[in-house]
């Protein structure tokens, strides 16, 4: 650690700044990586992930989609699997796909009532090794991929792990909205693969999978023609009124309806004074003023809310209602 200067010592030094002992100029090494910066303008610069103002919010769906399917893959395949977001971005279709032109498996996800779906794309070291996991291997696996694709048994076998995808995708939209996700297809093969034209615009999410020494990465695809409709929603995702209306004011709700209140069928009322009352005996008849043919009223914590008409049902006393106040 470096000492600190004592007081003295600084006075000393910016006397000697003063009298020009101690040269505030650069050296020419100094002097020669100065000039090799580069400008920039600050009223000019553009964020790196402009992209994700056009669908606010949306990293929190891939975030939550990860910890969901981490869990997932953890339960399967009895190994601790750990899933973050490393990037979210925005590609052509077409380049994006020619890029991963040696995948491991591509799942073909449909998304109802979303309209063109999505795809989940395994890279060929995730996707041999979680299903070596899944035949019985041991975690220590720091082998290269076979360079080949997948066989119709290893699809087979990698659609079984993947199960948990459209369940977790599910559950990470539930608080925009219901969805039923379901894996059409899973290709080996990215030429074979076309949920929107070449040059559509999609939405990139790059999730990093880690299990022990092995990692890997999976790959989110999302059309943007598929996220445009959740665009309003997703950009209230966290305002104050979304978030108290699917949590607090449901539970309220639901709650509410559960509180006890008293309901009486009353014929009639008398005002009568405490003398009344202190005089009153057995055999004495109460004019209560009641026409015995009107409807009576029905109180629900000593409000009038129902109107009904007395009588009998299964051998006990029982009223029908017959209006609402």
């Amino acid at each position: 650690m470096d000492s600190i200067l004592k007081k003295s010592e600084i006075t000393e030094l910016l006397n000697a700044i003063r009298e020009g002992k101690v040269s505030l100029d650069l050296d020419d090494n100094d002097q020669d990586a100065f000039l090799a910066c580069s400008p920039i303008n600050l009223f000019q610069l553009v964020r790196p992930d402009r992209e994700q103002f056009r669908i606010p919010n949306f990293d929190l769906i891939i975030d939550l989609f990860c910890r969901s399917y981490a869990t997932s893959l953890t339960n399967q395949l009895q190994r601790t699997f750990s899933i973050t977001r490393t990037a979210l971005d925005t590609h052509e279709f077409q380049k994006f796909m020619a890029d991963k032109h040696q995948t491991g498996g591509i799942g073909i996800l449909d998304m109802p009532p979303l309209k063109y779906g999505a795809l989940i794309v395994i890279d060929p070291k995730l996707s041999f090794s979680m299903i070596e996991i899944m035949l019985g291997a041991t975690s220590e696996m720091e082998s290269s991929p076979p360079e080949r694709n997948l066989t119709t048994i290893e699809l087979s076998i990698l659609k079984t792990i993947l199960a948990d995808v459209c369940k977790d995708l599910d559950k990470a939209f539930s608080q925009l909205l219901e969805l039923n996700t379901t894996m059409v297809k899973l290709e080996n093969n990215a030429r074979l693969v076309s949920i929107v034209e070449p040059d559509a615009e999609v939405i990139v999410g790059t999730l990093l999978v880690k299990m022990g020494e092995l990692s890997g990465e999976i790959y989110l695809v999302f059309p943007y023609a598929t996220l445009e409709p959740l665009r309003d929603l997703l950009r209230e995702l966290l305002s104050i009124s979304t978030v108290t209306r699917g949590t607090w004011q449901d539970v309220l709700e639901e709650e509410i309806q559960d509180i006890p209140s008293d309901v009486t069928a009353q014929s009639g009322t008398i005002t009568l004074s405490v003398q009344q009352v202190l005089d009153m005996k057995i055999g004495d008849i109460l004019d209560l003023n009641y026409d015995p043919g009107a409807p009576l009223k029905v109180l629900v914590d000593d409000k009038v809310k129902f109107f009904a008409i007395p009588g009998t049902h299964n051998g006990k006393k029982a009223i029908s209602l017959t209006g609402v106040n």
